[in-house]
């Protein structure tokens, strides 16, 4: 079954209709071309874009010239109520401030010491679930992502008060504010609106505020010796290495919510794919929930495990290829480039786009299809080093990509060892914050005939 993607669009026009189509659904509004063009211009106007395909020009972006090409403000105008001067925005001495800081909270080290939190949360998780009927999984998945989060950072559940409030404010700010908007991709006037609505401004301020308290608790357990030995513990009480200085408390919400959003909205939504994939092929299905019996052992759910869950990793790696959580990312030319012997101008806007880079007509071997055991062929491995960014790369790569995919793949096996999907309506995928359906992810849900459940 070949997987959904949006209708691309067919419409030519000036600004007005890129500004219309950005605002309706990112995902549809660029041409079916991109899914074959190394590369692609576009400039109408004060417009003046270049979407790049082309696997050594993204290496030229991301990993060999970053200073060259950093964040764009439009991105972090889009993107400011919710996420201030977050890490995910900021360019220069203050993003390499920020990551020495925050690098550290996720070594590899850690992910063996947060083990047994993203292991209770995920078993709750597949506990949660009801044994029959139709189910939307992004609201299950949602869930389950923010328990991570919550457990993992502040070690508290999602059942904590302030936690639910959070996660609450999440999902009404999801709907209000997509990721990227016309401000983020297109070099409008300083004077031109931002489209940031009433909405998008009430609820980013809501989940600041509550953000703000759950930091300046664990200040004061920190201040007094009891805060437990968590990732914002960590982060609080780590100075930068060239200064001495730690984050303040206005600077550590923006970075909370940087990783409510990148731990969480992303996390969601990649599970989310995975399980409608599996859905979609009861075949890999199968396979999955039998490694899942078979490797997981509910009385000693060591770290090890992890690296026995070859299949599940497999399928959350082609869902994040087919369903990249963030679609596009924008970089600003900091001085005048040529690409494919092409003039960028200073100031020009760069996208890198996964969604298209995923599935890119002349790189992959069936671009559109769900084929999880293309990771082992030659193909698979070229693309992997190549063309596959579904976290960045670079200086820039997420902090978090180890702990998603330690995760994403437990949560799926835990989830199919005792639970058999179904689909009903295949789902349309659109930008929002991520990368979500529509109108929802659905699908039938049953037991598995369980020969055990998932327990500490």
């Amino acid at each position: 079954m070949i997987p959904p993607k949006p209708p691309s669009s067919q419409a030519k026009g000036g600004i007005l209709h890129y500004i219309r189509a950005f605002r309706r659904d990112l995902l549809s509004a660029l041409p079916a071309r991109l899914y074959r063009a190394w590369m692609a211009e576009f400039r109408s106007g004060p417009i003046h874009s270049f979407l790049c395909n082309d696997p050594d020009l993204v290496a030229r972006v991301l990993r060999e010239h970053p200073d060259d090409f950093p964040k764009s403000n439009r991105l972090r105008e889009g993107l400011a109520p919710l996420l201030g001067r977050s890490v995910f925005v900021t360019n220069g001495a203050e993003w390499q401030r920020q990551r020495r800081i925050i690098d550290p909270a996720f070594e590899g080290g850690r992910l063996r010491e947060i083990f047994p939190q993203i292991w209770d949360a995920s078993c709750a998780a597949a506990r949660r679930l009801p044994p029959t009927g139709e189910i939307d999984l992004e609201p299950v998945t949602s869930h389950a992502a923010a328990d991570v989060i919550f457990r993992t950072l502040f070690s508290i559940p999602i059942e904590d008060a302030t936690a639910a409030q959070v996660f609450s404010a999440f999902r009404a700010h999801q709907d209000a504010q997509p990721i990227v908007n016309a401000a983020a991709l297109i070099p409008l006037p300083a004077w031109f609106p931002r489209f940031h609505s009433r909405r998008t401004r009430t609820t980013a301020a809501h989940i600041r505020g509550l953000i703000a308290q759950l930091v300046a608790e664990r200040a004061a357990r920190i201040a007094a010796g009891t805060a437990p030995d968590d990732l914002a513990t960590k982060i609080m009480t780590t100075p930068d290495p060239l200064t001495g200085q730690r984050f303040t408390p206005p600077e550590m919400v923006d970075q909370v919510a940087i990783f409510f959003l990148a731990g969480h909205e992303t996390s969601a939504s990649s599970l989310a794919w995975a399980l409608w994939l599996l859905a979609a092929n009861p075949d890999w299905q199968a396979r999955v929930a039998a490694e899942a019996r078979a490797e997981l052992d509910p009385e000693n759910p060591a770290f090890s495990l992890v690296s026995c869950l070859k299949l599940s990793r497999a399928v959350f790696r082609e869902a994040l290829r087919l369903y990249p959580p963030v679609p596009m990312m924008v970089r600003e030319a900091a001085c005048p480039e040529t690409f494919r012997e092409r003039a960028v101008p200073k100031g020009a806007q760069i996208v890198i786009s996964p969604w298209h880079l995923h599935r890119h007509e002349r790189l992959w071997d069936n671009p559109d299809g769900f084929d999880p055991a293309r990771w082992e062929t030659a193909n698979g491995r070229d693309c992997q080093r190549r063309a596959y960014i579904p976290f960045s790369a670079g200086a820039r790569v997420c902090p978090g990509a180890g702990f998603a995919m330690v995760e994403g793949p437990l949560m799926l096996s835990l989830i199919l060892r005792d639970h058999r999907l179904e689909t009903t309506t295949p789902p349309v995928p659109v930008a929002r914050l991520t990368v979500r359906g529509r109108d929802g992810i659905r699908v039938r849900i049953s037991p598995r005939d369980p020969d055990g459940s998932c327990r500490r």
